[in-house]
């Protein structure tokens, strides 16, 4: 009897010990990862973007919906209690590397017409999606105050980036994008 007692309470010491292990070592998880993968997808919706654009003929660069954009994130953060000048200055880059994302998009296309899409989402539901993802980025912002004006920032950024690059497999163009992006989170 004594055996199996001791049999089992070193069972259960082991399965203690290889559970609780990886917890009592796991990092946290990244506190800015939310924030570069909202950046990265709204980044990615400049390939339907442009391709409505293409379709329809529209300019790429609108100053009136970029405006509208601005002045959105900039009430939004308002309302978050955090510095609009912040939101808007993150957002003016994060629509700056969108655009270049479709200009560069367009002209991939008018060299090789094959590999143009041949359909695309119409502008109002990309629209949709990106200022969902506008508010979900001020959201993150406010969440991470603290954080992305502290001396760690830098590190955490770069690891975030890292990580959503790598998950979302993105080529150069979008790397390039996400680092023009977000090169004023940090202050």
């Amino acid at each position: 009897m004594n055996i199996r007692r001791i049999r089992r309470a070193a069972a259960a010491a082991v399965v203690f010990a290889l559970t609780a292990a990886p917890l009592a070592h796991a990092q946290p998880p990244n506190p800015l990862l939310p924030l570069v993968d909202a950046a990265a997808a709204r980044l990615q919706v400049a390939e339907p973007v442009a391709a409505d654009k293409r379709r329809t003929g529209g300019p790429v660069e609108d100053s009136a919906r970029e405006q509208q954009v601005l002045d959105a994130v900039a009430a939004d953060a308002r309302s978050r209690q955090i510095d609009p000048a912040y939101a808007a200055a993150a957002f003016r880059d994060q629509i700056d590397a969108t655009v270049a994302v479709e200009y560069s998009r367009l002209a991939q296309w008018k060299l090789d017409p094959a590999s143009a899409p041949t359909d695309a989402p119409d502008l109002a539901s990309s629209r949709a999606t990106i200022d969902a993802l506008n508010q979900t980025m001020v959201a993150e912002m406010a969440a991470q105050w603290g954080l992305l004006h502290s001396p760690q920032c830098g590190a955490d950024l770069d690891a975030a980036k890292s990580a959503v690059l790598h998950t979302r497999a993105l080529d150069p163009l979008y790397r390039q994008a996400i680092d023009f992006a977000t090169r004023n989170y940090c202050r």
